[in-house]
């Protein structure tokens, strides 16, 4: 069920790309698990559609009231819809963008999030998670408007894995999230439209380009489609790069009154 990404010693990072059985009526999301000796966080746990199965799998892993944090890059229904569900299961704290930590507790029952959320700065910032020889850090990087007003990725230092949000995402009936793209050409018609749609400007690509590349990363690990490592990781920071989209392409065309 867990797609490992990676391990050593007592780092962990697993994939989980098919916990609903729903893929005809919901879009195919992606959630992530990093375990760190014993405790740990998930990344973007996802809507009710993948609760339960994700719960059972971190289970398999560390006992819940270990889960240190659950991250979410934005706040969009299959990033953190659950979350209801997981304030209860949990004693997690919350991290989001603090553009939508007054928002986030929307998704939950009243009170369930008081004293619970952490909001993180524009800037971005380091976390430290989970607590004694069992802590571990993850960087949150600014990745605003890509495609969200207040979004965040995480860079694992361990693993070298870019938990890249919706930015990089891929989709198609052909698709299986499960394999590791290393050749971006081919992969490039699963991605091409959604990024045209759901990035804001090339303006906000080139400066997301000019800021990852001074990281040392292994694989880039979307919300929605597959991973890329190898080749594909610098190929797909240089087509994002160059790429016109959003209100790049908006005209007068775009804004007419109905017939």
């Amino acid at each position: 069920m867990a797609i490992e990404l990676f391990r050593k010693d007592d780092h962990v990072c697993l994939m989980f790309a098919k916990l609903s059985e729903e893929e005809g009526e919901a879009v195919q999301s992606n959630q992530f698990l990093i375990v760190n000796k014993g405790t740990g966080c998930i990344i973007d746990p996802g809507g009710n559609l993948a609760y339960n199965e994700l719960y059972l799998g971190m289970s398999q892993h560390f006992p819940p009231h270990k889960l240190a944090a659950i991250l979410a890059s934005h706040a969009d229904p299959d990033i953190i819809a659950s979350l209801d569900r997981w304030m209860t299961a949990t004693n997690a704290t919350v991290y989001i963008s603090r553009i939508w930590e007054r928002f986030a507790p929307h998704f939950c029952k009243p009170g369930k999030t008081v004293g619970r959320i952490a909001g993180i700065p524009d800037p971005g910032q380091r976390l430290r998670l989970g607590e004694g020889g069992a802590a571990f850090d993850l960087i949150a990087l600014p990745a605003h408007f890509l495609h969200s007003e207040g979004n965040f990725q995480f860079y694992d230092p361990v693993s070298r894995i870019l938990f890249s949000g919706d930015l990089g995402a891929s989709i198609g009936a052909d698709l299986n999230p499960e394999k590791t793209v290393t050749d971006l050409g081919p992969h490039l018609k699963r991605m091409e439209g959604f990024h045209r749609r759901y990035m804001v400007s090339n303006k906000v690509m080139r400066l997301w380009a000019g800021m990852v590349r001074q990281l040392d990363i292994k694989m880039i690990v979307p919300q929605h489609g597959a991973p890329m490592a190898g080749p594909a990781v610098k190929d797909f920071i240089d087509w994002a790069e160059n790429l016109q989209c959003g209100i790049d392409l908006m005209g007068s065309a775009q804004y007419q009154i109905p017939e």
